[in-house]
């Protein structure tokens, strides 16, 4: 079952894991002190904070999968969505190991695929060619490095 993935860069983590605890009734599953994470259920989303993004705001969003018959699917929809799909493979980023892709929409906004396959005792991997400064995730690509078709990685 797939799930969304939101991430948002914020200016004051306490305050902001304050404020979604109460909206989401919720503590978080994972807390650090640059990002926090809440897997739920009710709505199924991977919501995540983090002040590592130089702009505060919606830094990303994502879908999720649980396994590699899904990863291959939602893959499989990206390469047909009429955009360059960056794929980064294997990499650390918000704490946990993963294999992922990026895609932009045709308004900039990124796009994250990815299947999670552990944890992580760091944030990521910060200096990834074609990374996007301004962005909270580790290697996520600037719009620019799609349109050329340059890796991020």
């Amino acid at each position: 079952m797939k799930r969304l993935h939101v991430n948002i860069s914020v200016t004051d983590l306490d305050s902001s894991v304050g404020f979604y605890n109460s909206l989401f009734d919720a503590e978080p599953t994972v807390l650090k002190e640059d990002y926090a994470k809440w897997m739920l259920d009710d709505p199924r989303v991977n919501f995540a904070i983090t002040t590592r993004g130089q702009r505060k705001g919606l830094d990303h969003l994502g879908i999720q999968v649980e396994n590699d018959e899904e990863l291959g699917e939602v893959y499989a929809r990206l390469k047909t969505a009429g955009a360059p799909v960056i794929e980064e493979g294997a990499t650390t980023c918000c704490y946990a190991n993963s294999e992922k892709s990026w895609i932009f929409d045709p308004d900039s906004i990124a796009w994250e695929t990815f299947l999670t396959l552990g944890e992580s005792p760091v944030y990521g991997t910060d200096n990834v060619k074609n990374a996007n400064p301004e962005s909270a995730c580790c290697g996520r690509p600037q719009p620019e490095a799609a349109k050329s078709g340059s890796s991020c990685c």
